[in-house]
């Protein structure tokens, strides 16, 4: 194979292997002047109810951020990550108001997300589009399947004993925080352990090369939508146990997020590569950034102003880092 192209971590080297412990040392550093910033600005953010605070709302962004991440592996992008959460909100949300067996209405609306990504997947690959184009499109038309569902209106008296589930606690961490950390210690066993992680770094590395060497390019990028849409669906159905209530409007921006970080995190929109701890340190840095800001009353537009600061300090740590290779 091209030499171009990553295949097998062992072939990776050590230099590779060397500059993701670098960039990710950096994203832990940057998350840890923050926490150290607002400690001295705000007594109450180093409390221990605020950090479980901030784990639980930064779950939702890093779930979305850890399936965004391997399609951005490929060379792709999903910009209906948040349609597909809210389609797939809607339906397990009615399903559970209608008295479905819990198991059942989340196990319906974990495969929705599935069938959503996979569409995004098939219409890629063998369309040959785009997918910028593609899921720019399916963002109006997964959004547009759950308006016309629910006919714009919420869904509401989902169970208390779904509720309870999701607003449980395993010690000292909720269960959603556990629930995404699985998600994440899977994901990198995935990219670094199986040969599917293989394909996908060989495939955002150099398509072509992968091709000439028999990898199944279609079907890793299938995988990498499926995988992306899985875990939109279950970032929805974290959010609707917490809120008690689907709305067909849920996710709007959520894309945004997943990308944001994923790219403080160190993932190149390029494709190729990314990490997946990395992508869960940048979700904890927007999270940590916004909680910080909001403890100060800071106003909802300097936070914006700060989000966008980041990611674009990301965006060039990452392009000087890739001049210097």
């Amino acid at each position: 194979m091209n030499s171009a192209t990553t295949i097998s971590p062992d072939s990776a080297a050590s230099p590779r292997k060397l500059k993701f412990g670098l960039r990710e040392s950096g994203t832990l550093l940057g998350l840890l002047l923050i926490c150290v910033m607002f400690s001295f600005l705000t007594p109450t953010f180093l409390t221990e109810a605020n950090l479980v605070n901030i784990l639980q709302q930064s779950s939702i962004n890093a779930c979305l951020a850890i399936g965004m991440t391997l399609v951005i592996i490929t060379g792709g992008i999903d910009l209906s990550v948040g349609s597909t959460a809210a389609f797939s909100a809607v339906i397990s949300a009615s399903m559970l108001s209608s008295g479905v067996p819990p198991i059942l209405a989340v196990a319906l609306g974990l495969g929705l997300g599935v069938a959503c990504g996979c569409i995004n997947g098939l219409l890629i690959t063998f369309g040959q589009l785009q997918p910028f184009i593609v899921t720019l499109g399916t963002l109006s038309l997964f959004r547009a399947f759950a308006l016309i569902y629910t006919n714009g209106n919420p869904i509401m008296g989902l169970p208390q004993g779904f509720r309870s589930v999701i607003l449980g606690k395993i010690g000292l961490l909720p269960v959603p925080v556990l629930l995404v950390g699985a998600c994440a210690i899977a994901a990198w066993v995935l990219l670094r352990k199986t040969p599917m992680g293989e394909y996908l770094l060989s495939v955002g590395g150099n398509e072509e090369a992968s091709r000439i060497s028999g990898v199944p390019i279609r079907l890793t990028k299938i995988v990498a939508y499926s995988i992306n849409g899985f875990l939109a669906a279950l970032a929805a159905i974290i959010l609707i146990g917490r809120l008690g209530a689907a709305e067909p409007v849920l996710g709007t921006l959520w894309e945004l997020d997943a990308i944001a970080a994923a790219a403080i995190g160190g993932a190149s929109l390029m494709g190729g590569k990314a990490s997946i701890s990395g992508t869960v340190i940048g979700a904890l840095i927007l999270g940590a950034l916004r909680n910080g800001l909001t403890l100060m009353n800071v106003q909802a537009f300097y936070q914006l102003l700060a989000t966008g600061v980041i990611i674009l300090i990301a965006v060039f740590v990452d392009r000087a880092a890739r001049g210097k290779n």
